[in-house]
């Protein structure tokens, strides 16, 4: 069976079909510019990457022109659409209403509508996606794949803010965590690789990127995670501020006058690694100039590993101790410097890295040296796939 994996943004939609009987990705691509005139479409098949410069005024229009590449007898990879077992979406927010995946019906949109306001930048988005989908092909059977869902066994001692009580009862102002299914599938794969029950490990996931989050695995369940109520907490991002004095954000709208919108767009586009370097929202190129003496990139970087590894001390604590630490996504995958600074702190625990297998990029490979007491590992995340497992469970 294949599975059509969809990740919609506001004006983008990034796509992959999977075939479940190998678990190999057959086409990838990504439409940008949804809504304006000069919209395209990269399609990437058997290695060879093709562009389009297709105007799809809305995302209905984009799924139409995705299908029609993807079933092509020149660049694509199915002969009809009835190849198709099922859609899989990605939903970032999904409450305390979804603690698994589920197949999406009239109710579960109406569910996932009610958390816009707390992913006010995703969920709307997941939802283009969705509605765009059951008018393109009505047939097909969907499923919603939540970021959140894995983080719904914390502990309520874990995931309540010490704030009036009241507020998490009217409007459910609570912890959520994100990437749960980057989480899910790297604990699940180291797993795999050390040949070890994932019930007799203790993980701590770094799913380090643009977006990043720090994850406590114990038995194959997030017991701990840094962000929060929204993608904008725990440790700092490419842009994102990360965990803060909440009387920061108080302080700064009285003394420059800012409203409610400026000091969110603050917050989640001008903080984090760029907010203290003001180089660049790209790690590598934060890199580059810390390398050549930037003294804002390097504290940039420095402040990064930092919170990063007492985030990483904090989900230790949460249980008892850890076995294993693994690093993924574009910072965690690629990012030698960052890996190598953050594992130095972390001396405390015993963890230790050989420097020359650390010289790896976006491979799977063990990091630890020979008398580490943690394992440590570097393994590529793969959420589509995720979501196509998840997909494929539901829709069998």
């Amino acid at each position: 069976m294949k599975i059509l994996v969809l990740n919609s943004g506001s004006s983008s939609l990034k796509y992959q079909v999977i075939d479940m009987d190998t678990e190999e990705m057959l086409v990838k691509g990504y439409f940008e510019r949804i809504g304006q005139p000069n919209s395209f479409l990269t399609h990437k098949v058997n290695g060879e990457k093709r562009k389009f410069e297709h105007y799809a005024k809305n995302h209905e229009q984009a799924i139409e022109f995705v299908l029609s590449r993807i079933t092509n007898n020149h660049y694509g990879v199915i002969k009809d659409l009835s190849e198709l077992g099922g859609i899989g979406h990605r939903v970032v927010h999904g409450g305390e209403k979804f603690s698994k995946s589920v197949i999406i019906t009239d109710d579960v949109i109406k569910e996932v509508e009610k958390c816009n306001d707390l992913a006010p930048l995703h969920n709307p988005a997941c939802l283009l996606g969705i509605k765009a989908c059951q008018k393109v092909v009505p047939n097909m059977k969907m499923v919603a794949v939540f970021d959140t869902a894995f983080h719904q066994t914390i502990d309520k001692e874990k995931y309540i803010y010490p704030i009036p009580y009241e507020y998490y009862k009217k409007y459910g102002i609570r912890k959520y965590g994100f990437h749960g299914t980057s989480h899910q599938y790297v604990a699940n794969r180291v797993a795999e690789i050390m040949n070890k029950d994932i019930k007799d490990l203790k993980i701590i996931n770094c799913h380090l990127g643009q977006g990043a989050s720090i994850c406590a695995i114990k038995e194959g369940k997030s017991v701990e995670t840094s962000m929060g109520l929204t993608p904008l907490g725990g440790i700092p991002m490419g842009t994102r501020s990360g965990d803060l004095d909440p009387s920061i954000v108080t302080y700064l709208m009285n003394k420059e006058k800012l409203s409610l919108d400026e000091m969110n767009s603050i917050l989640n586009k001008e903080s984090g690694a760029y907010g203290v370097s003001r180089v660049s929202v790209d790690f590598r190129d934060i890199e580059t100039e810390a390398l050549a003496g930037g003294t804002h990139a390097k504290l940039a970087l420095n402040v990064f590993h930092y919170l990063v590894a007492q985030y990483i001390a904090k989900c230790a604590v949460a249980m008892g101790g850890f076995d294993v630490l693994t690093f993924t996504a574009g910072v965690g995958e690629k990012g030698p410097i960052s890996r190598k600074a953050i594992c130095e702190q972390l001396g405390v625990f015993g963890v230790k890295i050989d420097n020359e297998k650390n010289k790896i990029r976006g491979e799977e490979v063990e990091l630890s040296s020979e008398d580490s007491k943690v394992k440590v590992y570097v393994v590529p995340t793969n959420e589509e796939l995720m979501i196509a497992r998840e997909t494929l469970n539901l829709v069998k």
